[in-house]
């Protein structure tokens, strides 16, 4: 049972946050609108859900856009697709009863009536609940599977982590070290290398803006890098290459430094690299894991409860900030998850 459940009303109507265009690049809050509706009603076979928190993701860029991507677009004028967690309130399905907590595709709003295709995750594991989007949704499995399915660590390894003070690259980091790697991290400010090391436990922080990046990583890691976690792509990704062992392993979990994909940005060639350091190249998306789900959900509980891995949490009160929220994600402005209490 989940813990530290903050105080929730039910509310009279359903505050919804719509898609009104498509955005260009990183979703502004432009490209959103603020609607009130009826509560509505559960049929047979359905559920009705009250939203607590609402989770702000990278991956939310892609779902609003029209570009090809892993899933189909949000539609015009409906719910932005995000994901959340909230208890039952009203039920028509056997399975899931009033007062049941759920993690899954609920959408940015305060209520909505689901099926059982919705739900990722029963929230079930003692951790306080607003953990639920940032230990063991999406982040954090993200986290847990990418590393250990396809980074491989093995004791003793040098693992380098982009994006380390974010919601995944900060767990990448930790789960790393309780594996027994060595850990680097990579962040944009003096004041997220200071947490990467603090709060975060790695061996070592860069602060990619303002360090000779190529130099430092040699300095730091003078046999090589043997996993290679990134989630910005770019140039950050064109540097750490050069600066990989024989045989390392790259897990591709995002892009974020690439402003836009059509046309295709063009940069230096890296068959070469992959050629001669023999590198596993792989890309991750969590969907394709979600039989593994539950499995590194327990794991990261216990690894939590163990005093092994922690997260942090940036938290806003107000469904009214939703709209803005993935632009300032993309301009590196959260300090933590990114969370919205809307109970």
């Amino acid at each position: 049972m989940p813990r530290d459940i903050p105080a929730y009303s039910l509310r009279s109507e359903n505050r919804q946050v719509l898609l009104a265009k498509r955005p260009e690049g990183v979703p502004q809050a432009s490209d959103f609108a603020l609607a009130t509706s009826a509560v509505p009603k559960p049929g047979a076979g359905e559920f009705l859900l009250r939203n607590i928190y609402l989770s702000v993701d990278p991956a939310q860029r892609g779902w609003a856009s029209a570009e090809a991507n892993y899933s189909a677009p949000v539609p015009l004028g409906g719910p932005m697709r995000a994901l959340t967690i909230g208890v039952v309130v009203e039920s028509q399905h056997a399975d899931y009863k009033p007062g049941d907590f759920l993690y899954g595709w609920f959408g940015w709003q305060d209520y909505v009536v689901a099926t059982e295709k919705q739900v990722i995750h029963r929230a079930t594991q003692d951790i306080p609940l607003a953990g639920f989007l940032a230990l063991i949704g999406i982040a954090g499995t993200t986290a847990y599977l990418a590393l250990t399915e396809l980074g491989r660590p093995k004791p003793g390894d040098t693992l380098l982590v982009s994006t380390a003070a974010g919601s995944v690259g900060s767990l990448v980091g930790q789960i790393g070290k309780s594996l027994g790697c060595r850990t680097i991290g990579l962040t944009g400010s003096d004041d997220k290398v200071e947490r990467c090391r603090a709060r975060f436990g790695y061996d070592v922080a860069i602060n990619y803006k303002s360090a000779d990046l190529d130099a430092e990583i040699a300095k730091v890691a003078p046999n090589g890098v043997n996993v290679f976690f990134d989630n910005t792509g770019g140039s950050i990704l064109d540097t750490a290459l050069r600066r990989l062992a024989v045989g390392a392993r790259v897990v591709q979990c995002g892009t974020a430094s690439i402003g836009s994909w059509n046309p295709p940005p063009t940069g230096p060639r890296n068959e070469r690299e992959i050629l001669t350091r023999r590198l596993v190249w792989s890309g991750f998306i969590i969907f394709d894991y979600m039989a593994q789900y539950a499995t590194a959900a327990d794991e990261l509980a216990r690894l939590f409860n163990a005093g092994k891995v922690t997260y942090e949490l940036d938290v806003s009160d107000d469904i009214a900030t939703a709209p803005g929220a993935i632009a300032a994600l993309y301009a590196g402005e959260n300090n933590g998850k990114k969370i919205i209490y809307i109970g």
